[in-house]
């Protein structure tokens, strides 16, 4: 997710124009005995045509290449790191502080960098990547050129654009949808069935609703102070930001920027989001909701009920004997 550079382009101005050779007749009349007539006949000398070549100067790049190459410092912490952090902020890729520790923030931004450079988005930095960070002289450019705030989404590079007047703000690492079928039970409730394509939509929208505290359960899973911007899709914070598109169709920031982008209030209600670039095409057919079947048990059948005669006692007898 290659570097996209701003050029001037310079042009040949052509000024001036051919003009074509002018014949003036000028006709005298003098009064004498004899009329004499005089043709004076003047030619005017060709315009000469000249094409000027105009350059135009390349503007001055935005950062300057830096005197001492950064060193390839993999994962690890230390004042290499620092100096390595203070570069991604340079560039406009946020990440929490210059603190020398290599931690989840300074990954997401290594890997944003590494996506927008076309480099392998590891989050480590690697020799590549500490001499792309040296060399660059540019900050990110997006699309959006108009005024005010615009959050745009790259779908193909996974770098997510924060500009204010078509100028960067800040560049942060992201997942949008994985473009695969999907059917899952729903988390909220689990009789239902949530079934469709992983999509993040192209298109431009606004934040339309957003969530300020702490976690959400959704229907497909736990999404973190979300903003929405096309219905149940929503720029939201989370804990797994991979270096491919991964979620169902919502725009996944680390929750570190998520809080960020609260606190610093860059992103309120109708804020302006751009969503474009390539989707991920699906892979297999679509999937189909399981029917929900009942299994009759089968009515037990009894065997006929035998009766058995009834048994009758004799009556008892008494014998009385006779007084001896």
């Amino acid at each position: 997710m290659c570097a996209s550079l701003l050029t001037a382009c310079g042009g040949n101005a052509v000024e001036g124009s051919t003009v074509p050779a002018v014949s003036s007749t000028a006709v005298a009349s003098t009064t004498s005995s004899t009329t004499t007539t005089s043709t004076t006949t003047t030619t005017m000398a060709p315009t000469t045509t000249s094409t000027t070549s105009t350059t135009t100067a390349s503007p001055a790049p935005e950062v300057s290449v830096l005197p001492a190459a950064l060193p390839a410092v993999g994962s690890r912490n230390g004042m290499a790191t620092a100096l390595v952090q203070q570069r991604l902020l340079e560039l406009g890729f946020w990440l929490y502080a210059v603190d020398g520790e290599y931690g989840s923030t300074t990954k997401q931004a290594v890997m944003a960098f590494q996506k927008w450079t076309a480099l392998e988005p590891s989050g480590s930095v690697d020799q590549a990547t500490a001499n792309a960070l040296t060399m660059a002289t540019a900050r990110p450019v997006g699309q959006s050129t108009g005024p005010g705030v615009v959050v745009e989404i790259d779908k193909t590079k996974q770098v997510m654009l924060i500009t204010s007047g078509g100028k960067l703000v800040w560049a942060i690492n992201i997942s949008t949808g994985s473009g695969q079928y999907y059917l899952e039970k729903n988390q909220k409730d689990p009789t239902k069935w949530e079934t469709g394509r992983s999509l993040t939509h192209s298109g431009r929208f606004k934040i339309q609703r957003e969530r300020a505290d702490g976690w959400w359960d959704g229907d497909l899973g736990k999404i973190y102070r979300p903003k929405y911007f096309n219905g149940g899709i929503a720029i939201h914070g989370s804990k797994s930001i991979p270096n491919y598109p991964a979620s169902h169709g919502c725009v996944r920031v680390s929750v570190a920027a998520m809080d960020m982008i609260w606190a610093s209030g860059l992103i309120p209600l109708k804020t302006a989001v751009w969503v474009y670039g390539e989707d991920v095409e699906a892979e297999g057919e679509p999937p189909v909701i399981p029917t929900t079947t009942t299994t009759m048990v089968p009515a037990t059948t009894l065997s006929p009920m035998v009766t058995s005669p009834v048994v009758t006692s004799p009556p008892d007898t008494t014998t009385t004997l006779p007084n001896t």
